[in-house]
């Protein structure tokens, strides 16, 4: 028997090549953090006496980092917000995020199947990262206090390169501490700026339909595939 072409047969593959390492997205892909992200921003904004941001409209905001969102918030509210008052703002949204994740107020949670299909693809063979513009010290105590670090080899956050995504950047910082050619990568992702990314990498991206995606319906994302859930996921890349 050939070992060495059956255990390249056993080797994750999607659509005929294989694939080593998955790229995730954190906020909108694995995790439902828009709640945390609403609470921590308009705890900032207060002290501003700035209006109160709903949640569902926070949710339209996400993506492409925290200086975005305080950028969006302003353009909302018609406010004019220069660079040095935008770091400033930013700083306390940290600061409000930060004290959030160190207490019970925090209601960040999984989306469904998540645990279940990191611990599946690692147990197969995949390498698994993390490439969010969140901060990466939240990204990390995120995924510490839900349990799920485990599974994870790498977190990329927005301050761990000097360009966040929709750059390409992130991803190949990601993929060269995995020690993994792009040619063997896949990104999953909710949004454009993940699309983009993944695009100027060079790298295959699927997306989920259930994301943030800047307000936007995931599902008219120019990707490579769409999946309801990622559940789906093993069964595209491991076959079974």
């Amino acid at each position: 028997m050939d070992l060495t072409r059956t255990a390249r047969r056993a080797l994750p593959r999607w659509k005929g090549r294989q694939i080593a390492a998955v790229l995730f997205d954190l906020d909108g892909t694995l995790l439902d953090t828009a709640a945390d992200i609403a609470l921590a921003l308009n705890r900032a904004v207060a002290e501003l006496g700035w209006a109160p941001v709903p949640e569902v409209q926070v949710r339209t905001m996400i993506g492409r980092g925290a200086p975005m969102l305080i950028r969006r918030v302003a353009l909302a509210q018609q406010r004019a917000l220069e660079e040095p008052d935008l770091a400033a703002l930013t700083e306390r949204f940290f600061h409000h995020y930060g004290a959030l994740q160190e207490s019970d107020e925090a209601t960040a949670r999984p989306f469904a199947a998540v645990p279940e299909t990191l611990q599946e693809l690692h147990a197969g063979g995949l390498r698994l990262a993390i490439v969010t513009n969140k901060q990466r010290r939240f990204a990390q105590s995120l995924m510490r206090r839900l349990r799920l670090d485990a599974w994870i080899d790498c977190i990329v956050g927005g301050d761990s390169c000097e360009h966040r995504k929709p750059d390409r950047e992130p991803l190949l910082f990601a993929r060269h501490s995995l020690r993994v050619p792009s040619s063997e990568s896949l990104m999953v992702g909710d949004s454009i700026t993940d699309v983009q990314s993944a695009r100027a990498a060079g790298i295959p991206v699927i997306c989920v339909t259930y994301g943030y995606n800047e307000g936007l319906d995931p599902r008219a994302l120019p990707c490579d595939a769409l999946v309801e859930s990622l559940a789906q996921l093993p069964a595209l890349l491991l076959g079974r």
